[in-house]
C-alpha cells in the first residue's frame, strides 16, 4: 500500500497530566501513559484552557511523520518522549513506508522513508523505541477510542 500524503493521519494516546510548568510564555506539560513519561511544549496564549489541569485525562496527539524510530537506542539524546514499542506491521512504498507500532495497549504509526525502514532492518515483532519531540505533541480533550490514528485537526 505505502504512504499517501493526502491520507495524513494523527496518532492519539490517552495520557494523564502529572505536572504543568509555565515560564516566559512557554508551557511544559508532563504526562504519563502506560507507565511511560511524555512531555509536550505549548506556547501559552492569554490563558490555558480550563480542561488543561494537573490530574486531567487528555489525549496526546502527534503526526505520524513526526514519530521517529530507533533500534537499540543507547547514549544521550535530547528527545525526551521515548516510547517502548513493538513493530506490528510495515507497509513499504517506493519512497515512504508506514510502520505500525504497539505502545502498551495503543497502536501508533510512523511514516519514515523506505530507505530508513530497510536500514533499520525493521520486521514484525522487533522491539524499537519511538521518539517524538515535545514541541510536536498537541494536547486535546480526551478522544474516545484513542487507539486509532485520527485525521489531522486542521483537516476537520
Amino acid at each position: 500500500m505505502g504512504y499517501r500524503v493526502k491520507n495524513k493521519k494523527m496518532n492519539v494516546i490517552p495520557v494523564l497530566i502529572e505536572a504543568i510548568t509555565c515560564s516566559d510564555g512557554v508551557v511544559l506539560v508532563d504526562m504519563q501513559s502506560d507507565n511511560c513519561w511524555l512531555s509536550a511544549i505549548l506556547v501559552e496564549g492569554d490563558e490555558l484552557p480550563t480542561w488543561l489541569t494537573k490530574g486531567a485525562a487528555v489525549s496526546a496527539v502527534f503526526k505520524e511523520s513526526e514519530l521517529s524510530i530507533a533500534v537499540n537506542l543507547s547514549g544521550k539524546i535530547s528527545l525526551r518522549n521515548r516510547l517502548p514499542c513493538t513493530v506490528q506491521k510495515i507497509e513499504c512504498g517506493e519512497i515512504m513506508s508506514v510502520v505500525s507500532l504497539k505502545f502498551g495497549q495503543h497502536l501508533i504509526q510512523s511514516a519514515i522513508t523506505t530507505r530508513s525502514a530497510k536500514a533499520l532492518e525493521l520486521n514484525t515483532g522487533l522491539e524499537v523505541t519511538a521518539l517524538i519531540k515535545a514541541n510536536e505533541v498537541f494536547l486535546v480533550q480526551s478522544i474516545k477510542n484513542a487507539q486509532a490514528p485520527i485525521p489531522h485537526p486542521h483537516q476537520l
